[in-house]
């Protein structure tokens, strides 16, 4: 080929070439309308990430909330569960003092103290379990022994040896209980 073809063929090809980007470029431009619906779709997208990061952080925050919230019942749980021995001999102190120390002043104070001992059992939201008169349940009542009892029909507590109780549904201590025959 000769200079002249060369050139010729140099201007073919860009002219095709020219063609080819201008035939391209409206393809690749946009009109207003597409590049708003666009641009709508690119908002939603992230307005949609928006409202799943807040959906997120909200679950996050109510996942912590109700981890404190068993973490106190727990501690609460373990306090109280070692306070109750206490109250059982405060209980038992006051159902078997003689009529001579009842009728002494201290005594009103101890009752006082085991009142109150009460009370800031109750400020925790710390329930007895009733146990005389109820079907035995496991959850609720722990069977030293079966008994023979024309009152009650089988399967129902007949005595309670030892109190139990609970915080909401979780049991501190199961109710030491006989249970009719």
């Amino acid at each position: 080929m000769s200079n002249e073809e060369l050139n010729d063929q140099e201007q073919l090809d860009g002219a095709e070439s020219a063609a080819q980007a201008a035939a391209e470029a409206p393809a690749t431009e946009l009109t207003l309308e597409e590049q708003l619906e666009a641009a709508r779709a690119e908002a939603a997208k992230h307005l949609d990430g928006y409202l799943r990061a807040q959906a997120e952080v909200a679950n996050a925050r109510k996942r912590f909330e109700k981890q404190q919230a068993l973490a106190r019942t727990n501690a609460t749980a373990d306090v109280v569960a070692k306070l109750l021995p206490v109250l059982d001999d405060f209980g038992r102190a006051i159902d078997n003092v003689p009529e001579a120390v009842a009728a002494d002043s201290w005594y009103s104070g101890i009752e006082l103290v085991h009142r109150k001992l009460n009370g800031i059992l109750d400020n925790f939201s710390v329930k007895p379990i009733e146990a005389v008169g109820q079907m035995f349940d496991p959850n609720f009542h722990e069977a030293i022994s079966q008994e023979p009892s024309d009152e009650y029909e089988s399967g129902v507590v007949t005595r309670e040896l030892l109190k139990g109780y609970q915080i909401g549904d979780r049991i501190i201590r199961p109710a030491l209980v006989y249970v009719a025959e």
